[in-house]
């Protein structure tokens, strides 16, 4: 299989300067873009948590992104990627920006 076709899954930790900066909406506004889907949240430490899908050339155009530019204010120090493994189909039909409790 092609592996543009391929779809992945991964989840995603990013630490540094992260919230408040719209991490979140310029996450949607990437994944969006590149036809991903998936979700992002403020996690309570401090850090962005999130997971996302879609095929395998644009996940990993996503994970660059999130690594090394992220929203124009935010400062990443570092990107933990997790859990990253080949999907039969997608789990989500967008991707959302949720709120932690």
């Amino acid at each position: 299989m092609d592996s543009s076709k391929k779809l992945i899954s991964v989840e995603f930790e990013i630490f540094g300067l992260v919230q408040d900066v719209f991490f979140r909406k310029y996450t949607k506004k990437t994944a969006k873009r590149l036809g991903l889907v998936g979700w992002v949240i403020n996690a309570e430490s401090g850090t962005v948590q999130g997971l996302v899908e879609g095929p395998e050339d644009k996940v990993a155009e996503i994970k660059n992104w999130l690594e090394n530019e992220g929203s124009p204010e935010s400062r990443v120090d570092k990107a933990v990627f997790t859990n990253e493994k080949e999907i039969d189909k997608l789990s989500f039909e967008s991707f959302t920006v949720n709120d932690y409790d």
